[in-house]
């Protein structure tokens, strides 16, 4: 019983899969005609400008993030030497 109804599900799926292929294709349409482009605007808009200072804005900060953060690494290899430099002279005593 179980397997009759496993087949029957079976072949349903199948049909229903092939007739979901099997749809008409849609009729060729011509496309419409394209409208000319608007001219471009004379200059750029507020909202570009405000957008662009932030970028700078954001850009410097950036910049002096970057700065912090080389000093602080040459301040760490500096520190890395030292303590190398003591456990060279620890082993030694």
């Amino acid at each position: 019983m179980n397997r009759t109804c496993f087949v029957v599900a079976a072949m349903a799926l199948a049909f229903s899969v092939a007739t979901a292929g099997a749809q008409v294709p849609a009729p060729a349409t011509t496309p419409a005609p394209v409208a000319a482009a608007p001219a471009p605007p004379a200059g750029p808009s507020p909202a570009t400008v405000a957008a662009l200072q932030l970028l700078q804005t954001m850009k410097a900060a950036n910049e002096e993030t970057i700065r912090r953060q080389a000093a602080t690494l040459a301040q760490l290899e500096e520190l890395e030497k030292a303590v190398d430099q003591i456990k060279i002279f620890s082993k030694r005593g």
